[in-house]
């Protein structure tokens, strides 16, 4: 089981997972043509993608996804509230509500209700052959029900968004510096490291950072505050690129 991500920031994100024959795409908030030079990149061609998942209807998440569905007729899972957003008729649509269970070929997938400004936003833990991939991004609260879900995570891909500090002494009108710092908006560093914290560490492989703001954040503050979490656990940290993303990461048994 491996994950790559083709890039992660309020430009766009999207995200790879395979595993035996399935091979799913989760978000695509990028244009079809960009997205198909990401996908290439990385070494995928986009008619074998198994799935396409989105986990809510913001335009960095979800802006290519009918369009790459469409010409490739890859199955489109969205949750109800997501797919009133779509302007545009997708045949290979596929309607979830959160916390369902999705089956995906090879992949076991829960989705997970998480806090956030939009109509049904879903993040996903996706299973296979006894590992966990945790995705969660663009939430703006930790929840009991949140740390449950993602406790046992082999990789965990986190949002790092802001540091309160640079956030309130930015560039953002104040009514989007209330937005990204409430309960339903984004993580800030200290937010996303007590998520950390609840965590089972020294079951987690990889931590993927990401969605890390390019106004309001600096990855050294990121590594500053979390490396002291992560030094007795052998978790290998991986900063996401809102051009890149990252390599793959694979999951081995043994750690």
């Amino acid at each position: 089981m491996r994950v790559a991500s083709l890039g992660s920031g309020s430009k766009g994100n999207a995200t790879i997972i395979e595993a035996a024959d399935t091979r799913i795409l989760v978000d695509c908030g990028f244009g079809l043509k960009d997205i198909e030079q990401r996908l290439k990149s990385k070494g995928i061609s986009p008619d074998s993608l198994t799935a396409i998942l989105v986990t809510h209807e913001h335009g960095d998440h979800l802006k290519g996804a009918p369009m790459l569905a469409n010409r490739y007729r890859i199955p489109l899972w969205l949750t109800h509230g997501t797919a009133r957003s779509i302007k545009r008729p997708v045949s290979t649509l596929n309607l979830f509500h959160t916390s369902q269970r999705l089956s995906i070929g090879a992949l076991d997938i829960q989705a997970v209700t998480v806090p956030h400004d939009c109509a049904e936003p879903s993040q996903f833990i996706i299973r296979h052959g006894g590992f966990s991939i945790g995705l969660l991004t663009d939430i703006g609260s930790i929840t009991k029900h949140v740390i449950n879900e993602f406790h046992q995570c082999d990789v965990l891909l986190l949002e790092f968004n802001h540091d309160p500090d640079m956030l309130q002494k930015g560039p953002y009108p104040p009514s989007l510096k209330q937005r990204v710092a409430g309960n339903f908006g984004h993580l800030s560093n200290q937010q996303a490291v007590t998520m950390v914290q609840t965590m089972n560490r020294s079951k987690l492989q990889h931590l993927l950072v990401s969605h890390i703001s390019e106004q309001n954040n600096d990855e050294q503050l990121v590594r500053d505050i979390l490396e002291p979490e992560l030094a007795d656990f052998g978790t290998n940290l991986v900063f996401l690129s809102q051009e890149f993303g990252c390599d793959w990461v694979k999951l081995q048994y043994g750690g």
